[in-house]
């Protein structure tokens, strides 16, 4: 006997299905139609980059979702509701196939090894998803995962979503059940729920799956009709926002142009682009930025989770005509702006690509450049950026007084080398940082490299002034360089700085600056590898290293200041738990480098715990701002005679020579 299943078993006008689906499509495609509206309302924006690369980052991440997978359980329960959804929706495609074109899907050995067991199996599978994620958000209940005022509609979303599934398989068992159905061995779930249901009578059994048949279609075009209202619109707007991420690394942000600009920044909510809107859209609320903020973590009032739903939710009562409250200084406080570090981790661990730090200092740029209202100590580096090129107001030191004595060339006096060495602000000015600078120049010296610094004419890259929301200020400094640079036919540079390091590589092309540009640590890996330097010096003692947030999370370099400290002999790297792709900040990004932290415990502090659990003897890091974000801490912590906070760089020296 050929395995076989009726179409539509008992369901003689199932033709009405269509009549009732329509009010239910009317009512969906009227929320899809009223949130395009609200996100096209945005400035525009480029979406730049191969639409075949935007697929394949679709199938990782919506459909794969990698980024969820990195928690276990989370991965777990949303890889089981919505590959059980995907196969069910196929299933159902299916049976529509045989209805319409006479395919014959529900007979033969696809029936059962598909249409049967594997259906069966991905329904079950979902079931269990949706009950983990009950057992999570109502019984684990983590502190990132949920605010308050939305749990309604998850319950909504996730009670309609089991009631689906469960009488899918309920109107399986009645089927089974009533036509003693030979093959629904084949059916595990509906084998199951076909016990329920021995006992009654057969009149009534095929009474009962009529009613539950059209209970159950009911619910899943009440779903559907839902989805745009309530929090599962991130179903659709997650998978478009993945289609549609920016391109460019987590550390660049977007320039203005400043000839057509009518406005600098943005101060109400349709000032934020469109594709800032659907950011919004597409949170799924998960806490996962709010869970890796080091703001947050340290008692400050900005959660990267509550900027987004806050803009959302403004911008939906905008949409409304229900709002009129101000979005910089009301919807989001001046202090939730100053407390950002920009240190990439929201970006890093949101599963589709919400970008929380472009909108942050666009609302930072509104109040720099239009309102002129931001910290004082902010103000300070500014003005001394604007006057002498750098942001250390009080500094007295030239840019060259570091290497009085060194013998390093200049290329004014010496002409272009092989490759520039960018010193950078922070090398030049802090005392403590100089060292920094006169270590790396020895050892680019005892490695034979070709390599000369600007000296006088070296302006700060013009990082602060951007990421504390002066953008004309960066470009002029950044301008100003690349003239200085490109007139000396400058190719290739290497910096001591994250942060310059990242302005250079990634955000001064766009300004026609494009160079070759690596960061230090990457320059000694490669001259240990081809041994031009030979770390032979024992240095005894357990080093933890910090990764720094422009260097790591932002650029993706973690292996080459790893690889130097393991070439020493002698020392032993302990990790911090926190570390690289998900290391902790200092706190001295975004600026915040010229701004008091008052609210909360500070930044620096927090790690520098973090790091001193592990009882090392050096505290290593490869940025100017981390080392005297450290060298505080350690001092505050009266840590500083037992734990020592060194550059690299340092650490190779002493080895070498």
């Amino acid at each position: 006997m050929t395995p076989m299943r009726e179409i539509y078993w008992n369901i003689p006008g199932h033709l009405f299905l269509y009549l009732l689906f329509f009010p239910f499509l009317v009512v969906w495609l009227y929320g899809i139609y009223r949130h395009t509206r609200m996100i096209l309302r945005g400035a525009p924006a480029a979406v730049l980059g191969s639409l075949w690369d935007r697929f394949k980052g679709v199938v990782t991440y919506a459909m794969w979702q990698r980024r969820i997978a990195k928690d276990p359980l989370s991965g777990l329960l949303h890889r089981s509701i919505s590959w059980g959804f995907v196969v069910l929706f196929i299933a159902t495609c299916l049976v529509a196939l045989q209805d319409y074109l006479g395919i014959p899907t529900l007979r033969g050995t696809f029936y059962l090894y598909f249409m049967s067991l594997t259906v069966d199996l991905f329904g079950l599978t979902a079931i269990t998803g949706v009950l983990i994620a009950l057992v999570r958000r109502y019984g684990l209940r983590p502190d990132r995962l949920l605010l308050p005022r939305k749990a309604k509609s998850y319950d909504v979303l996730l009670t309609l979503l089991l009631i689906i599934l469960v009488t899918g398989f309920l109107i399986e068992g009645l089927r089974i059940a009533a036509t003693a159905d030979p093959w629904g061995h084949w059916s595990p779930g509906g084998r199951l729920a076909s016990a329920l249901f021995r006992g009654i009578e057969p009149a009534r059994q095929v009474l009962l799956h009529q009613v539950l048949w059209w209970f159950h279609a009911t619910m899943a075009f009440t779903f559907i009709a839902y989805l745009p209202y309530g929090v599962g619109m991130h179903v659709t707007s997650a998978a478009a926002n993945i289609l549609l991420k920016s391109r460019e690394g987590s550390g660049v942000l977007r320039p203005i142009d400043l000839d057509r600009a009518e406005r600098f920044g943005a101060g109400a909510i349709n000032q934020l682009t469109w594709k800032d809107h659907l950011d919004l859209e597409a949170c799924t609320e998960c806490g996962r930025c709010q869970a890796a903020c080091p703001a947050w973590i340290t008692g400050k009032p900005l959660t990267p989770k509550g900027v987004i739903i806050d803009l959302r939710d403004h911008m939906r009562l905008v949409a409304e005509g229900e709002d009129s409250k101000k979005m910089v200084g009301e919807v989001i406080s001046h202090d939730v702006l100053w407390a950002c570090t920009t240190c990439g981790a929201c970006h890093q661990e949101c599963p589709i690509f919400i970008e929380p730090i472009p909108k942050i200092v666009e609302m930072r740029r509104h109040l720099v450049m239009e309102e002129a209202e931001f910290p004082e100590t902010m103000q300070q580096a500014l003005r001394s950026l604007e006057e002498r090129g750098h942001p250390f107001r009080g500094a007295t030191a030239s840019r060259t007084d570091w290497a009085k004595g060194l013998g390093v060339k200049t290329v004014a006096a010496d002409g272009p080398p092989e490759i520039l060495y960018w010193v950078g602000c922070t090398a030049a000015f802090d005392e403590r940082n100089q060292r920094v600078a006169a270590a790396f120049a020895k050892l680019l010296q005892r490695a034979g490299v070709d390599f000369a610094i600007l000296g006088e004419e070296e302006r700060c890259t013009g990082d602060p002034a951007r990421r504390i929301g002066n953008e004309y200020l960066f470009q002029t400094l950044a301008r100003e360089n690349i003239a200085t640079l490109n007139g000396y036919g400058i190719k290739k540079i290497v910096t001591t700085c994250p942060h310059g390091f990242n302005t250079l590589k990634n955000e001064y092309p766009k300004l026609e600056g494009s160079y070759e540009v690596v960061h230090h640590t990457q320059l000694l890996a490669d001259l240990v590898k081809e041994g031009r330097l030979r770390p032979e010096k024992r240095i005894d003692g357990v080093a933890s290293f910090h990764d720094p947030c422009y260097l790591g999370r932002h650029n993706g370099v973690y292996d080459p200041p790893r690889q130097l400290l393991g070439a020493i002999p002698g020392l032993a790297v302990k990790e911090m738990d926190r570390c690289r792709e998900r290391g902790f900040c200092c706190g001295a990004g975004g600026g915040l480098m010229w701004f008091e932290e008052k609210i909360g415990k500070r930044v620096s502090w927090e790690r520098t715990e973090e790091a001193l659990a592990l009882q090392p003897q050096v505290l290593a890091s490869a940025c100017p701002f981390c080392l005297i974000m450290f060298e505080d801490a350690l001092k505050v912590k009266d840590a500083i005679g037992q734990t020592r906070p060194l550059d690299v760089a340092e650490l190779m020296a002493q080895s070498v020579e």
